[in-house]
């Protein structure tokens, strides 16, 4: 579907505006939707979930083979077997089981609006910037992070950037180099997903990622 394009200042690394890209409009300048949003938030957070809360039931708790007592002539109340939830030791009724499943069905249409939804919002509140290559020389941490420094124009040593990296497909050091820096997130730009995008303040592309970015989710 053809798109019109918007322009956006293009970056190096030492941030500094080295020229102009075009972006797709129907990437970048897609109508917030809160609602749309939230669902896909939601569905990703379930589909993730695995159940963990396993009570036993009274054919999976130990014994109880034999009948305790005979059925009639005891003056007692007749039962069939010691595991009954009626007992202690017992199994229980109506407990929360492992088989449970808390996935969620969401087209992908839906989850694809909701993600360039996310970054049309960011890019209009400017937390969204374009880079020549989004690339490192050397698979070092302290090379990314004195970058990431001057791109967020943080001045003090830290290891801690708010910030996701969509590099090209074909970028490798910068995977390795950004492991040890917190709240910071290296994603393939055929594999962006809401959650990150929303748990991240800044997002940085590579300008052969917004191509690869506009081809794979249309």
């Amino acid at each position: 579907m053809p798109s019109n394009p918007m322009k956006a200042d293009l970056f190096n690394l030492e941030n500094k505006v080295v020229g102009e890209l075009n972006v797709p409009e129907t990437v970048f300048g897609v109508r917030w939707n809160e609602s749309l949003v939230h669902q896909a938030l939601a569905a990703q957070q379930s589909n993730r979930r695995r159940p963990w809360a396993h009570a036993k039931d009274r054919s999976e708790v130990r014994g109880g083979g034999r009948k305790p007592w005979r059925q009639k002539g005891t003056g007692r109340a007749r039962h069939g077997s010691t595991r009954s939830p009626l007992w202690i030791g017992g199994g229980k009724a109506h407990g929360p089981r492992n088989e449970r499943d808390y996935s969620v069905k969401l087209n992908k249409k839906m989850r694809r609006q909701a993600i360039f939804a996310i970054l049309s919002r960011k890019f209009k509140e400017n937390q969204v910037r374009f880079f020549d290559a989004l690339e490192v020389e050397e698979p070092k941490t302290k090379i990314l992070a004195k970058n990431l420094r001057e791109i967020l124009a943080m001045g003090k040593l830290t290891r801690k950037y708010d910030v996701v990296l969509v590099p090209d497909l074909e970028s490798k050091n910068i995977n390795r180099a950004a492991k040890n820096l917190t709240k910071t997130k290296v994603i393939n730009p055929t594999s962006l997903n809401v959650e990150d995008l929303l748990n991240h303040k800044n997002i940085l592309i590579d300008q052969r990622a917004v191509e690869v970015i506009s081809k794979h989710y249309h």
